[in-house]
């Protein structure tokens, strides 16, 4: 008899892949896209990333070698080659990963000291014009590119602040986007980018100390109001880390700028890095009863 051949590494993830993709898939549907869509998007990610591979390696990056490491037909690569020149996917649009400057005004205003009560609460209306603490000035700081007046009309837009003559209302204390918003999918996409690769960071990392805090916490056999209670604490929890973590990066960045170090046109300073810190929930019915940590 024929002894079953035991599956390979790379179908066990694919395994893996599957139920990392189902969640998207399902949105995918929701949003119309079909498959043959898809399958030209990774495409191009596939010929992306296989471009920065390579390169990152020191090899020659040649139709061939794409075909090679990517399993994408040579007169494929080529015509994707030659349409985009110099590939342009997802690892190439570093801009699309960092927050729009709507949503740093955002995060500044609900957790910079200088805005907040005395008794230590968000000052949820400031004055449209003036010195600090006003929208104008906190527009300003948050963002040197946009002007205050852009800044303002989008968050109007997203329903997060009321505008009045002379004062600006804070209408939430979280930075929730109006369903079907493109900004919305953009938020969520460059946040489950960032929290996968971090992930796959962790997978390939020869020391612990490399890396990256990527942790859950998971519960299960919990009745329905239990996991909404856990999903409120996860808010409030969120709330203190959200506070904590926005203050010490603006540390860093004054620290940063007082040590005098600027960007050089061949970005070999110090001042290249990027960092993202995130929080989810997420609960669903299911059949399992052991609560246990990830």
């Amino acid at each position: 008899m024929t002894e079953p051949i035991s599956p390979t590494p790379a179908e066990q993830s694919l395994d893996d892949i599957a139920v990392m993709l189902a969640p998207l898939v399902r949105w995918l549907l929701v949003q119309g896209i079909p498959l043959n869509a898809l399958v030209r998007t990774l495409r191009g990610v596939y010929l992306t990333e296989g471009h920065d591979d390579l390169a990152r390696r020191g090899r020659r990056v040649t139709d061939s070698a794409l075909s090679v490491l990517t399993g994408i037909h040579r007169k494929e690569v080529r015509a994707f080659m030659e349409a985009h020149h110099e590939p342009t996917g997802a690892s190439a649009s570093v801009s699309r990963l960092t927050p729009t400057p709507a949503s740093a005004l955002f995060s500044q205003w609900i957790t910079d000291p200088a805005y907040r009560e005395p008794a230590g609460e968000i000052r949820r209306e400031l004055p449209r014009h003036g010195p600090a603490p006003s929208f104008e000035a906190l527009a300003r700081e948050a963002s040197r590119d946009v002007h205050p007046r852009t800044l303002l009309e989008e968050l109007e837009r997203l329903q997060l602040v009321e505008v009045q003559p002379e004062r600006v209302r804070l209408l939430s204390d979280r930075f929730v986007l109006p369903l079907h918003d493109p900004a919305a999918v953009h938020t969520m996409a460059v946040n489950v980018a960032d929290h996968i690769a971090a992930a796959v960071h962790n997978l390939q990392a020869e020391l612990p100390s490399e890396r990256l805090l990527e942790q859950s916490v998971f519960a299960d056999g919990l009745s329905a109001a239990s996991a909404h209670h856990l999903g409120e604490v996860a808010r409030q929890l969120w709330g203190v880390a959200l506070e904590g973590m926005v203050r010490e990066a603006h540390a860093q960045i004054a620290q940063d700028a007082a040590r005098g170090r600027q960007p050089t046109p061949d970005h070999s300073d110090e001042r290249n890095t990027r960092a993202r810190f995130g929080i989810y929930y997420h609960l669903e019915v299911n059949k399992s009863n052991n609560p246990g940590e990830d």
